[in-house]
């Protein structure tokens, strides 16, 4: 057992009305491509965990099976106390919109202003405002949420790299999910810039109570937002605990991850 997994040992514990996303004995293979050999992972109510992993560990995987994007050869995954593996598409659809997912690239729609971004998913997800929506108070205060209002009849070719991502944060943010999926937050941006997006981050996290999951190489992202992390490494949740507990760790396949 690595120094890692021995860290993570308390976690065990847990009370079970606290985790809002489970995943237990995952795996996904390709041929002879094993990316996932039985990763676990659970994530607790307004907690911010970071999952690092090297490219091509299983990562894009791992998130493309948890929003149902792709079927796992084997295990489960709970959200909410809900097996998405054994949902109807229909069902499924509703659960989505209670996670908000910010897209490694924005992936804002290129022919719609920053509005038609944002209202893009409360037509998509009406049901879940009983078809009650005041769509432009929520555009606007979703864009306010990101310091961007002035940005509300933009296009996207106008905006910089690090507005993208305020603004898909903030498309992401106007369903009021429950859990965020982050998608390498901070990468292809300055680092001015990534501190400006990790500490938008924790604020959504203070203001909303939302959990988070983030998937990021980026060390520096991982200490400031981290309340606990996990390495999957050889497609398992090798090693668990907090930024200060792994970076400290003795084992050779971890400290690779906290060399600078």
């Amino acid at each position: 057992m690595s120094e890692g997994k021995h860290i993570s040992k308390h976690t065990d514990t847990m009370n079970q009305k606290d985790i809002v996303l489970q995943i237990n004995n995952l795996y996904k293979s390709f041929g002879d491509n094993h990316v996932l050999n039985g990763f676990n992972m659970t994530l607790r109510k307004g907690e911010n965990l970071v999952i690092m992993g090297k490219s091509g560990s299983g990562k894009s995987v791992m998130i493309k099976c948890l929003v149902g994007l792709m079927e796992a050869d084997k295990g489960s995954i709970s959200v909410m106390g809900k097996d998405i593996t054994t949902l109807n598409q229909e069902t499924l659809d509703i659960l989505r919109a209670d996670i908000g997912f910010l897209f490694q690239g924005s992936a804002l729609y290129d022919s719609m202003t920053v509005r038609e971004n944002l209202e893009f998913p409360l037509r998509r997800h009406s049901e879940k405002f009983d078809g009650k929506v005041d769509t432009n108070s929520m555009v606007i205060k979703a864009l306010e949420n990101v310091g961007l209002a002035e940005a509300i009849d933009l296009m996207p070719s106008e905006l910089s790299g690090g507005m993208k991502r305020r603004v898909a944060l903030a498309r992401t943010l106007i369903l009021q999910p429950k859990i965020i999926l982050y998608d390498e937050p901070t990468s292809g941006l300055d680092p001015i810039t990534a501190k400006e997006i990790i500490i938008l981050m924790q604020e959504i996290q203070k203001k909303y109570g939302t959990s988070s999951l983030i998937i990021t190489h980026d060390v520096d992202c991982a200490r400031v937002i981290s309340d606990r992390m996990i390495l999957l490494i050889d497609g398992i949740n090798y090693a668990e605990g907090t930024y200060a507990q792994l970076s400290i760790s003795k084992d050779s396949k971890i400290k690779a991850f906290f060399k600078h």
